[in-house]
């Protein structure tokens, strides 16, 4: 398989409020899953980069929560190829990490991450991440 970023029609783009969870970890998966479910986002996951990668080829997500140590592809590289990406459509990536490195952190930025968030995380704190990015909770949401 090759490394090359997957060819993607700009035309494709998955619904407004639609969001991509990647972690190696169900836990996680399943948790973030449930919290953006009940903020009214359409939600679809991967298990690793290359599964990610090519559900953004399919139709681009608004939404990428990105879990930073993953085997086989990191989310560093993941992030890389998918800024790479030729369509024109920019999603926000939120970058999930255990480690609270200054330098990882500044990295995973500079790399084109959004923001990050700190790993175990609640509904507030998505919540919050998904204000700073552009996607404002209404107050019924915040219930």
């Amino acid at each position: 398989m090759t490394d090359a970023p997957a060819r993607i029609d700009p035309s494709r783009t998955a619904p407004s409020k639609s969001a991509l969870i990647v972690d190696d970890s169900a836990v996680i998966r399943k948790v973030a899953r449930r919290i953006l479910e009940t903020l009214d986002f359409s939600v679809r996951d991967a298990e690793d980069g290359r599964t990610a990668l090519a559900l953004c080829a399919q139709a681009m997500p608004s939404v990428i929560l990105l879990d930073w140590n993953m085997p086989n592809m990191d989310g560093y590289e993941v992030l890389r190829q998918l800024r790479q990406f030729p369509s024109g459509v920019r999603p926000k990536v939120l970058f999930c990490t255990t480690e609270n490195d200054i330098g990882a952190i500044a990295r995973a930025l500079r790399a084109g991450a959004d923001e990050y968030i700190m790993k175990p995380f609640d509904r507030e704190i998505m919540m919050a991440k998904l204000d700073q990015v552009g996607f404002p909770m209404r107050p019924s949401q915040a219930a």
